[in-house]
C-alpha cells in the first residue's frame, strides 16, 4: 500500500473524473471551432456552451441562464464580482468581510482597503461561526457589498447563508451579497434564489472537473462592470474566447456532482466521521478545532497538540498520505493560519493542525490505512517535541 497514493488533500484540489475527461475530449480534438464564428462548424461548441449554461444555470438554481458567466477560476469569480460590483457603484464606500475568508477574497479587500475603501471584517466563535450580531451592527446605509463564503476552505464549517442574506437586506435593501461557494459546490445543494443570494461563485477542480474553469453567479438586478474587458463574450460582462472543452467538463462534473449529494451527506460524511473519531480517540493530543459547528460533509481540522503540522505532513507523505495544513494558497507560508487564529485555536495546537478533506473517490480501505498510520507518525513526533512536560499531562488528562 506504500506506493499507493492516498490523496486526503481534496479542498485543494480533486482528480478529474473520467466522465468529465471523456465530455471534454471532442472539443479538444474534433469540435475545435470557435463557438462566436459564423459557419456552421462552430454551431457545436456554441450549443456545447449554451447547453452548459443551463446546467449551471440548474447547479444553482438561477432563474434564468444568463445569469450565469462562465470564468477561468473561483479567484477570478471573486474578482468579477467584488470588484465589479464596486466599480459600478463608485458612490458607496464601505464593504463587510469576514476573517476567515479564502485568500482570494481576503486580499482583494485589503488591496480595496488602501484603494480608500472602509472594510469591516467580521470575527468567528471558537467553533468558526460567523458573529451575525456583529454583522448586523456593522451594516450602514453606505454598505456597498458584503462577502461571506459559504463554507471554510480549512475547517469546513458552514455559514448561515439564508439567515446573512436576511440581515443584510433588512438594514439596507441596496447592499449586494457575494457568496464564495467554492468549497460547497459538489458537497451540498446550492439555491441561490431560496439564499437571496445576489452573486455567486464556483470553481470546477474542487469537484472533479480540470483546473482553469469556473462560473460566477449574477442575479439579473446586479449590475457589474467587467473585470476583462476585450470582446462580446459572456454578454460583456467577460471578454475572452469561451474554454469551450473546460466549459463542457464544468458541466458534466456539475451533473455528477448534482447526482452524489445524498452519497456525500451519508457515505463521504461517515467515512470523514470515521476517520475523525478514531484520531480523537487513539491520539492523546489530537483536538477537533471545530468543535459542534455544523460543517460539509467531507472536511476535518485537527490539531495536534505541542509538535509541528509540516512534520506530520512529510511523514505522512513518506507513506504516501497527502493531507493539508491549511489552505492550498497559504500552506507554503510558515504563518500560522489566519483562519485558526481569528478562531482562538490555542497556540498549543494552531501550528499543528492538519486538515482532512475527502471526496466521492476516498475509500474505507484508505481511511482505515491513516487510523492504522497516523498514531505511530503522531507517536514519532511528540518524541522529538520540546514541550514532554505538557504533553505527559495531557496523556494523563487522556487516559482518565
Amino acid at each position: 500500500m506504500n506506493n499507493k497514493i492516498i490523496y486526503l488533500d481534496n479542498n485543494a484540489t480533486t482528480k478529474i473524473d473520467e466522465k468529465v475527461l471523456e465530455s471534454m475530449l471532442p472539443y479538444m480534438k474534433e469540435e475545435y471551432a470557435n463557438p462566436s464564428s459564423m459557419y456552421d462548424f462552430s454551431k457545436k461548441s456554441s450549443n456545447a456552451i449554451k447547453e452548459a449554461r443551463g446546467v449551471i444555470k440548474d447547479f444553482v438554481n438561477a432563474a434564468d441562464e444568463k445569469e450565469i458567466i462562465f470564468t477561468s477560476c473561483g479567484t477570478e469569480s471573486a474578482n468579477t464580482a467584488i470588484r465589479g460590483v464596486l466599480n459600478y457603484n463608485k458612490n458607496k464606500k464601505h464593504i463587510i468581510t469576514t476573517k476567515v475568508e479564502h485568500p482570494c477574497v481576503l486580499n482583494v479587500y485589503k488591496h480595496l482597503e488602501k484603494q480608500g475603501y472602509k472594510v469591516d471584517y467580521i470575527g468567528v466563535n471558537s467553533n468558526g461561526e460567523l458573529d451575525l450580531e456583529q454583522l448586523e451592527q456593522a451594516i450602514t446605509p453606505d454598505t456597498a457589498l458584503v462577502s461571506v463564503m459559504w463554507a471554510n476552505n480549512e475547517t469546513g464549517v458552514l455559514n448561515p447563508i439564508e439567515k446573512v442574506s436576511q440581515i443584510i437586506k433588512s438594514k439596507n435593501k441596496e447592499a449586494k451579497l457575494f457568496v464564495d461557494a467554492v468549497q460547497v459546490a459538489g458537497k451540498i445543494p446550492i439555491d441561490v434564489q431560496a439564499n437571496g443570494i445576489d452573486l455567486l461563485g464556483i470553481s470546477g477542480h474542487k469537484f472533479h472537473a480540470p483546473k482553469g474553469v469556473g462560473a460566477l453567479y449574477i442575479n439579473s438586478k446586479t449590475m457589474i462592470t467587467p473585470l476583462i474587458i476585450g470582446g462580446h463574450q459572456e454578454r460583456g460582462k467577460r471578454a475572452g474566447t469561451e474554454n469551450v472543452p473546460y466549459i463542457v467538463g464544468l458541466a458534466k462534473a456539475a451533473e455528477l456532482a448534482q447526482d452524489s449529494l445524498e452519497f456525500e451527506a451519508t457515505e463521504i460524511k461517515r467515512l470523514r466521521d470515521k476517520l475523525e473519531s478514531n484520531i480523537l480517540k487513539t491520539i492523546y493530543n489530537a483536538r477537533l478545532n471545530t468543535g459542534v459547528a455544523n460543517r460539509v460533509p467531507n472536511t476535518t481540522n485537527i490539531g495536534f497538540e505541542y509538535i509541528e503540522g509540516e512534520l506530520i505532513l512529510l511523514h505522512l507523505s513518506d507513506i504516501g498520505i497527502c493531507a493539508s495544513s491549511g489552505s492550498a494558497c497559504t500552506s507554503g507560508s510558515l504563518e500560522p493560519s489566519h483562519v485558526l487564529r481569528a478562531m482562538n485555536v490555542p497556540f498549543t495546537a494552531i501550528h499543528g493542525s492538519i486538515r482532512w478533506s475527502l471526496s466521492r473517490f476516498t475509500t474505507e480501505d484508505e481511511i482505515d490505512y491513516v487510523i492504522e498510520k497516523l498514531p505511530s507518525i503522531i507517536e514519532k513526533v511528540t518524541s522529538i517535541s520540546p514541550y514532554q512536560k505538557e504533553l505527559e499531562q495531557l496523556k494523563a488528562l487522556h487516559s482518565k
